[in-house]
């Protein structure tokens, strides 16, 4: 039979507000011979705490969840990394959501995290645009990546995806590319819409002409850039330059181009954006825009964990912090 707080009081000849008070290290008005009593007993018992119960009481669990759309991306692993290694060090545990992109999904798992409690969320939305748009959460909640706009947002962690995009263009322009194409996500996502924002900006400042038939939007998986590149290859065969706004979107990129017989990057150069890990083993390795991932998720959760242990919590005011971009130059350009 499970000791609760009551028989800890008993065995130890002291009060349940006692125990309490020891367990949950709130006991500076306590002397150090009963403190020293009781935690034997707790010991002797093997007694653990009723975390449900301590919940209710205090409204805190000391978890927060954390929301990806995409676990197979290895870019939320290394932010997810990022995220559970600085909450751990803060003393809260992380409940993992992956939602494959799916808005009903993420409604799911929000109505779960609410059950189980968590003290805040760390979310980065689907591509697509779903109820969050209009519906509050109802939970302290750090946006990351992609862009929302709800309620109960204390804080926003992004990186400069112009600065990144402007850089990418800019690079294949220095290579001596003409014909520059651009393939990314969803149009609607704030990091498709800034990077290609960026990569306009490079071609108009370099007297470029923007060629909108060659920028395509779908999806940041390997399997869209793969179909997107085989028909803008299909359709315009000179193109000597690409952009793509993922490393994933350039793997599935390169498999086209490589399938059509070109060479990379002697018949055309390719960037691509994120520098996951694999990127630098490919063949060739892969130029990309390096955007810091596990500092993301390191940010995002010092961020929610600092405004949760806040006694001045204010939602009203959001946080918000850019990271750098940076160019990293290997043999695909």
């Amino acid at each position: 039979m499970k000791l609760t707080i009551k028989d800890i009081a008993r065995l130890s000849g002291v009060s349940p507000t006692t125990v309490s008070k020891v367990i949950n290290s709130k006991d500076h008005d306590i002397g150090e011979e009963t403190k020293i009593r009781v935690r034997e007993i707790i010991k002797e018992h093997g007694y653990t705490p009723n975390i449900v119960a301590r919940s209710l009481v205090t409204k805190k669990t000391n978890t927060i969840g954390i929301i990806i759309p995409d676990i197979r991306n290895p870019f939320f692993p290394e932010l997810i990394r990022g995220a559970e290694d600085t909450a751990h060090i803060l003393g809260y545990n992380l409940i993992i959501c992956n939602t494959d992109d799916d808005p009903a999904k993420e409604k799911i798992y929000l109505d779960i995290l609410k059950k189980k409690m968590v003290d805040g969320i760390i979310f980065t939305a689907s591509s697509s645009e779903s109820f969050h748009q209009t519906n509050g959460f109802g939970i302290p909640t750090v946006v990351v990546d992609r862009d929302i706009n709800t309620e109960n947002i204390i804080g926003r962690i992004i990186v400069d995806n112009i600065k990144g995009g402007y850089l990418a263009a800019e690079h294949l322009i220095e290579r001596g590319c003409k014909k520059i194409g651009f393939i990314s996500g969803d149009k609607i996502s704030r990091p498709s819409t800034e990077r290609y924002l960026g990569y306009q900006r490079a071609l108009e400042n370099n007297g470029y002409k923007n060629y909108e038939e060659i920028c395509i939007f779908g999806s940041f998986k390997s399997e869209f850039g793969y179909e997107a590149a085989k028909e803008i290859l299909k359709e315009h065969p000179d193109i000597d330059g690409l952009f793509c706004a993922s490393d994933l979107i350039a793997i599935g990129a390169m498999k086209a181009i490589m399938e059509k017989g070109m060479q990379i990057p002697k018949d055309i150069k390719i960037v691509g954006f994120d520098d996951i890990y694999i990127s630098k083993y490919l063949n060739p390795e892969l130029t990309t825009i390096r955007q810091p991932i596990y500092k993301i998720g390191e940010r995002a959760a010092k961020m929610l964990i600092a405004s949760l242990k806040s006694k001045t919590q204010n939602t009203d005011e959001e946080k918000f912090d850019v990271l750098d971009t940076e160019l990293i130059i290997r043999k695909s350009t």
